[in-house]
This record gives structure tokens, sequence and C-alpha cells, in this order.
């Protein structure tokens, strides 16, 4: 590709050069229905001008005739057209445009003093065609001196026509006069086109400097680099445009830090029990004994594995419209029925503490399944003999169901990452799993559009508290 090919086609096909050029367009199609409005107005006055001016002419000589008296003898003029147009033409005296002729029983008789531009007083073929009109006429002809506008009235005399007086004007000076005008609004047009482009060309690339921006913040992009902002100014639509778009790059931001570590995570806790297993069957041999003793540590690493891979697919699935199957669900009765299912779990002094009265819209085994979770959770870091208790309340149009327990309790500093994947409370008694329990019940909440509350003080033990709305938007449950 040329050079300035290469040059030309991207800024040819940006926004900034197509804005621009459509801007010209309208500009350059108004100025030019301005110019020529304008022109076509200023044409109509013209003709107006010349109607009336006409029109005036002949008006003052009928006033003087009716009106007037001749000053050699003060009489009035009466049949005496002669005089009236001596008169007339002597007191009258027309600009350069202008001529005035009259004709006496059918000859020219005199013509305006002054030089007009053409002398149509001898043109034999323009006198005849005068001399011969016996009607008022209005026309226009062409002279040398271009295009002329005139009137010619007749006079009477007993009723008879006996004269005609014919006023003209010269168009060209007056139509030079409005091309003069057109030329310079023409040039004011072209200047206005140009300072408008140039303006528009730095409004545009002002207004647009977001964009470009973005395009740059996008190219500089990788998946191990997300930290590129784009820098908020203003208060427009671009302006919100670069707001949304940071936002998004927080939350792409986020979701690779997450899918980072939960990668990193992942794989050294699947590292663990592979390294076992391997180990376990490399030295295993033939020995009876020593292969009795190796299967059962095997099938635990292998278990784990499983319930491992269970809750990452839980937790992938958490996402999905299909992971809730909402029902009507009585909390009352689910309450009593986690209870009943969380006794075996652990020697501890269960305790049903309160149920709700109401029917909510929800997954009637996801909340069993996050409730029974807390409930493990709980013996994992209580003893024997230690009191659990399970509950459950409406409250501001909510039902809570909660676990409580007697435990060691929940440092203040770990409270706000217990929920996050692979997540473990310090303590005592720490709990043989991934860390992924507590984030599969904040799952299940979110999934509800719900959510998950900790109690808890160091030594006070914790309640863990699901809070779930009643009904769920956009539902559909049969019977209800």
């Amino acid at each position: 590709m040329p050079p300035a090919e290469a040059f030309l086609r991207p800024l040819l096909g940006s926004a900034r050069t197509r804005i621009v050029g459509w801007f010209l367009v309208l500009l350059i199609v108004a100025q030019a229905v301005a110019v020529l409005a304008v022109r076509q107005v200023l044409l109509l006055r013209l003709q107006e001008e010349f109607e009336r001016d006409l029109a005036q002419e002949v008006e003052e000589l009928r006033t003087l005739g009716r009106q007037g008296s001749d000053p050699l003898d003060g009489q009035p003029f009466g049949d005496r057209l002669d005089r009236l147009f001596s008169v007339f033409l002597a007191r009258n005296i027309p600009d350069r445009d202008e001529l005035f002729l009259a004709f006496l029983d059918g000859e020219l008789y005199e013509r305006s003093r002054g030089e007009p531009l053409a002398r149509l007083d001898q043109d034999p073929r323009f006198l005849s065609a005068v001399a011969r009109s016996g009607a008022t006429e209005r026309g226009l002809m062409e002279s040398a001196a271009g295009p002329v506008e005139y009137l010619s009235v007749p006079l009477e005399v007993d009723g008879e026509p006996r004269g005609i007086f014919c006023v003209f004007i010269f168009r060209a000076p007056e139509v030079a006069e409005i091309n003069a005008a057109t030329r310079v609004q023409v040039g004011v047009a072209v200047l206005v086109v140009v300072l408008a482009s140039s303006i528009v060309w730095g409004v545009a690339g002002r207004i647009l400097s977001p964009v470009r921006a973005l395009t740059r913040t996008a190219q500089q992009i990788s998946d191990t680099d997300l930290s590129q902002r784009i820098a908020v100014r203003g208060n427009d639509e671009l302006t919100e445009l670069t707001r949304t778009v940071n936002a998004m790059l927080d939350r792409l931001q986020t979701a690779f830090r997450s899918q980072r570590d939960f990668v990193n995570d992942a794989g050294h806790e699947l590292r663990t029990p592979i390294t076992i297993i391997r180990g376990h069957l490399e030295l295993l041999g033939d020995d009876t004994r020593e292969l009795a003793e190796t299967t059962p540590l095997v099938l635990d690493e292998l278990d784990r594995m499983s319930r491992f891979v269970d809750d990452l697919l839980i937790l992938a699935k958490a996402q999905r419209p299909d992971f809730l199957h909402l029902e009507a669900v009585d909390v009352a009765a689910l309450t009593g029925e986690i209870v009943s299912k969380a006794r075996p779990l652990a020697d501890r002094h269960w305790r049903l503490e309160g149920t709700g009265g109401a029917r909510i819209v929800a997954d009637r085994q996801r909340v069993t399944q996050a409730v029974m979770q807390l409930a493990t959770n709980a013996t994992q870091h209580t003893a024997p003999g230690d009191t659990i208790a399970i509950g459950s309340a409406v409250v501001d149009g909510a039902v809570r169901f909660w676990v409580r327990d007697t435990g060691e309790g929940v440092p203040r500093a770990e409270q706000s990452r217990i929920f996050e994947r692979f997540a473990r409370a310090s303590g005592s008694r720490r709990s043989s799993g991934a860390g992924l329990g507590l984030a599969i019940v904040r799952a299940i909440a979110e999934a509800h559009r719900g959510s998950i509350e900790l109690t808890s003080r160091p030594g006070a033990g914790a309640t863990f508290t699901l809070v779930l709305p009643i009904d769920q938007p956009h539902s559909t449950v049969a019977g209800r």
C-alpha cells in the first residue's frame, strides 16, 4: 500500500472525519440555500421597486395635468399636452438608469434630460413599436444596455388619444449591485465554512478524545495487565461511557484476579491428594497387609478430591439460570427438617431456636444445603457437648435462617474473607475441607437475591444468618 493511501485510509474512515464531513455538507447546503434565497428576495424587492417607480412617475404626470398650471400664462394645461410634457420633463430629472419619452400625435415629441444608459429615442424599431401602442402597456424589452422595464400610458384629449408617456428603467445597474452583494455573501459563506470546519475539527477531536483514550487503553490491556484506566473528564454521554468502561475494567480485573487465584488455589488443593496417592502407590508392594493399609488412605484422598470437584461444580453452576428450582416452601416445616438432618452430624447439643411462620419462593434443596453447610461448619469449630442452635424468623419482609454455635468464634480480621473461595478461619480446630463451604453458602444466598451475615466475637461463638426475600422477582411457581 502506498504511504499516502496508508495515511489517508484511517483518516478518511475515522469518526472525527465523518462528523466534520457531514457538518460541512449541511453547512455548505445551508449557505447555498441562504445565498440563493437572499438573492431571490433582493430580485423580488427590486421588481417591486420597479413597479412602484414606474407607477409613481406616471401618477406625477397625471397629477400635474389635473392640478398644475402652465408657468408661462398661469392657466391650467387643459388639452395642451405639448406644454404638459415640456413642463414635466423640465421639472423631473431622472436618474441615469431612467428615461422618460413623450409622444404627440404618433411622433416623438421630447425625451427627459440627462444622458441615459441607452438612447432608446434613437431606435426606430423601438419608437415605431411604442408609437403604435393605443393602450396602457407594461413590459420588458432588450436594449443595448440590457433589459429595460417600461410602462407606456396613453393620454386623451376630447376622448381621442393624442399622446403617449413612457417611463423606462434599466435593470442592469440594479442587478449588478445585487450580483456584487451576492459575491460578497458567497465570500463570507466560504470564510464561514472554513472557520467553522476548523472549529468543528478541534471540537470533535476534544469530544472524541475519550474514545481514542478507550482505544489506546484497550490496546494496552492484556490478560496479565488490566490496571489501565481512562481519565474521566466532563459530564456528558462520553463521560458516562468512560465511567462504564472503567467499571467494566474493574470487574474484569477482579474476575481475572479471582480466576487466577482460583486456578492457583485449585491446583494447590488438588496437588496434595494427588501427591499422597502417587506416593502410596509408588511404594505399594505385594504385601497383603500393606495393601490393606494403603487402600483406605488412597480411597479417602480420592473421596476428598471428589468432594472438592463437586464443590467446584456447585460454584460454577451458581451463575447459571437453572441453578435454582423454585417452589413454595413452608419455612417452619423446612426449619424442623434441617434440625433433624443436622443432629447426626456430630455429638453436639442441637436445639431448635424458633421457626418463622411464612411461605417463601425458594429452592428447597439449595436452602437445605446452605443451612446444613453452616451446621457442618459449626461442628468443625465446636467440641462435643457444645450447643448449636438452628432457627428461622420473618423480619422486615425477609426470612432469616440462622445457625448459632458456642465455639471459639471468628476473629474480626477474618470475618470479611471467610466467605471467599479457599478461605479458612484460623483457630484450634480447622476444617479439613478445601475452604469452599462458606463460598457455596454465599453463592446460594446470592442466587436467591439474598445475603449471608456473620456475627461473632472471639471466644463467644458465631452466628451465621442466611437472609432470603420472601418472593423471588419474575418467579413462576406452580400453585401460586
